[in-house]
């Protein structure tokens, strides 16, 4: 009889949860603290500064600059600043929304805006799906079928290593390099971003073409969202293989334990005396 495997996967699963979970707490408690901390001070040190302003007026001004945050509105620079919602920025938003990565930084503020992207979002996700699945059987086509290379040795797992390394540079080594230059952040900022964007999670800490202090050329945030659709078929891909192969894995550690289990049994058969045969009429 096979063993399941599900229960074991769940409590993996939960695990790998509680794990992260303390983790994070561990890594960004202490300095989530201190900072908080330190804006308290330099909240104290502002109405110091300026006898003119109460306490209850601070905060209402930082209410004010939340709201502008919220709304999308940088509250650095002045009203110069470039839209948010000129063709390439609202082409950027428009690919946000079907891949769901959602970064959180911009959505819409109108009635009529909040609506429409309800429909858009229900149209266009299937969509989104159905066209990442069209172009990871593409990418898939010349690779004697991904989900098999390890059953296949020799020209499948050298095309693996090729598609690999080509993907690996393309969308996760190259890329940092490019927004490094661009948006200012360090190496590492940057691959931060892209990973967190080609995996869809997209938490909204760091969004290409926000910097009111920098000028982007029309066409940077919109090349960005077409990088963006490729390299996550490209991350989609390798996700999905991953997941075979940890399927794979467990099915085949239960199988064998079957196996061993049944061999056992077969070897206790075996090593037991024989016992008299009778033979029943019909």
């Amino acid at each position: 009889q096979q063993i399941s495997w599900t229960p074991l996967l769940v409590l993996g699963y939960l695990f790998y949860l509680l794990l992260g979970a303390m983790v994070f707490q561990l890594l960004e408690k202490q300095a989530e603290t201190h900072f908080r901390d330190q804006f308290q001070l330099e909240k104290l040190k502002f109405l110091q500064n300026y006898t003119c302003l109460d306490r209850q007026g601070l905060e209402q001004f930082v209410q004010v600059l939340m709201e502008a945050w919220e709304k999308g509105v940088n509250p650095e620079g002045n009203s110069t600043n470039p839209s948010n919602w000129d063709f390439s920025n609202s082409f950027f938003f428009a690919g946000t929304v079907v891949t769901t990565i959602g970064y959180g930084n911009l959505s819409p503020s109108t009635v009529a805006g909040q609506i429409f992207c309800v429909f858009y979002a229900l149209f266009g996700v299937p969509l989104n799906l159905a066209f990442l699945n069209q172009l990871g059987k593409a990418l898939n086509a010349h690779l004697l079928t991904l989900e098999r290379w390890v059953q296949k040795p020799g020209r499948a797992q050298v095309q693996l290593a090729i598609f690999l390394t080509t993907g690996t540079l393309l969308f996760l080594v190259f890329p940092p390099l490019v927004f490094s230059y661009v948006e200012g952040w360090s190496y590492g900022e940057g691959f931060y971003f892209t990973f967190i964007t080609l995996s869809t999670i997209g938490f909204g800490d760091y969004v290409v073409g926000t910097n009111p202090n920098k000028h982007y050329i029309p066409v940077y945030r919109s090349l960005t969202a077409i990088w963006i659709v490729f390299g996550l078929a490209w991350l989609a891909l390798i996700f999905n293989v991953g997941a075979g192969l940890m399927e794979r894995h467990l099915q085949l550690k239960w199988h064998k334990s079957d196996l061993s289990l049944a061999e056992g049994d077969t070897t206790k058969l075996e090593d037991e005396p024989e016992q008299p045969r009778i033979h029943i009429p019909s």
